[in-house]
């Protein structure tokens, strides 16, 4: 999932990827839109599927570790096809720029849990208090069934879900750039752990990861950070 005017930057990436595989929105309307334009795509192709979403400005240290997590991401989402689970990590600092998860009750083990709630951006003392009760932050990667993302999303999101249905005749047809452009220039941008994620912590779940030496790249000091350690 692209957007135009990053192209400079992904293109000589996506060199030699079928242009079916790279689906890239006119503008930035927020990580909502994106998902949904994606699920939506993903349903023609098999509406059974399970998906996983992964942020791009990510960082791994221990791939093999991340690997092993995602593999039972998925599998708790084939015995759950209800619920979207998400990847929580234990946290190193009290940090107020990241989102944070409250772990519920249990599931199958102690490593899989409910969701009680989601803390966005909290202030020093709260992440504070987040981190010695045990909260994980939120790493945005996702799993879950195709129709457990779009339900979660219809349910916060009527309206664009809405909108993005009315297009979904040009899917996979020459019409489709065209549609998406003017659906683009009509809707507002939304973000889907904020919009979405926050107001529906029933149908989610968090598996604790461990060890994946995580951090999310979208400032110049966690870049450094990284290249540090």
């Amino acid at each position: 999932m692209l957007t135009r005017r990053h192209e400079p930057f992904y293109t000589d990436d996506v060199a030699g990827i079928p242009s079916s595989r790279l689906l890239i929105q006119p503008s930035n309307q927020g990580t909502a839109p994106a998902i949904l334009y994606s699920l939506l795509r993903l349903r023609e192709m098999d509406p059974k599927g399970v998906v996983a979403f992964f942020p791009s400005d990510h960082h791994f240290s221990d791939d093999a570790a991340f690997t092993g997590h995602i593999d039972s991401a998925y599998a708790t989402a084939a015995g759950r096809p209800e619920m979207v689970i998400l990847l929580g990590i234990p946290p190193e600092t009290p940090e107020v720029e990241y989102g944070w998860i409250e772990p519920g009750s249990p599931l199958e083990t102690d490593s899989v849990c409910r969701v009680n709630r989601f803390w966005e951006k909290p202030s020093g003392t709260l992440a504070s208090s987040l981190m010695e009760r045990g909260c994980l932050w939120n790493s945005f990667v996702m799993v879950g069934h195709v129709h457990a993302f779009l339900s979660l999303i219809r349910r916060a999101l009527p309206r664009l879900v809405e909108a993005f249905e009315s297009i979904r005749s040009s899917l996979f047809t020459a019409s489709e750039r065209t549609a998406v452009c003017d659906l683009y220039s009509g809707i507002g941008a939304t973000g889907f752990s904020q919009d979405v994620l926050s107001g529906q912590p029933n149908d989610l779940a968090v598996l604790r990861a461990t060890g994946l030496g995580w951090s999310d790249l979208g400032e110049p000091s966690r870049v450094r950070s990284v290249l540090e350690r």
